[in-house]
């Protein structure tokens, strides 16, 4: 059915990482409620080919309302599912995980992909001038542990296509398109091969 609205360009992506040893395919596009990302990443995980695939739906604001996790290895199938109220409230389906310690993140930061590191820089966006810097709080899934927990970071805008990460002692040089999307983060940790937007 045609309501007369025109279709928004969908970003496709394939990142590799040399450090993860991964390569993964990835789309952002945007939804009638707000944006959804999804992906599929084949890498090591416990020393055994693996894939996990992800879902992070988003509000229009660019906050994590949901966000579904699937880890595929030898070891059997793993399921983790992030659940927000875009305000700081978090519900979360996984083993041991303290959903009151995510109190106050907006957003789902998942350690296996630079998909998720759009999310803050959509939600600052021009807001934010070169050579300043915002901290957020999220809810990081780990990896390899593949753990949830809180993590406090923070983006320096460096340029228009250009942000500096940090977490803890870590820090890494992100290069993004004009939709906020990596292009590349860090050295080596991942690159875009291709990149799409139609």
């Amino acid at each position: 059915m045609n309501d007369g609205v025109a279709p928004s360009p969908a970003t496709r992506i394939l990142w590799r990482s040399a450090e993860q040893e991964s390569v993964e395919r990835f789309t952002g596009a945007r939804t009638r409620d707000g944006w959804q990302l999804t992906g599929l990443a084949v890498l090591p995980v416990d020393d055994e080919p693996a894939q996990i695939g992800y879902r992070v739906d988003l509000d229009a604001g660019w906050r994590t309302r949901r966000a579904d996790v699937v880890v595929d290895h030898q070891g059997g199938n793993r399921r983790i599912t992030f659940e927000a109220d875009g305000q700081g409230t978090w519900s979360v389906d996984g083993d041991g995980v303290d959903a009151a310690e995510l109190a106050g993140c907006l957003d789902v930061d998942l350690g296996f992909t630079p998909a998720t590191n759009t999310l803050s820089i959509r939600r600052f966006g021009d807001g934010v001038e070169v050579g300043e810097t915002r901290a957020v709080s999220v809810a990081w899934l780990a990896f390899p542990e593949l753990e949830v927990q809180r993590n406090e970071q923070s983006y320096t805008r460096l340029a228009s296509d250009r942000w500096l990460f940090r977490s803890g002692d870590f820090t890494a040089e992100l290069a993004v398109d004009p939709d906020g999307y990596v292009l590349r983060y860090g050295d080596d940790m991942w690159t875009a091969v291709l990149h799409r937007t139609d």
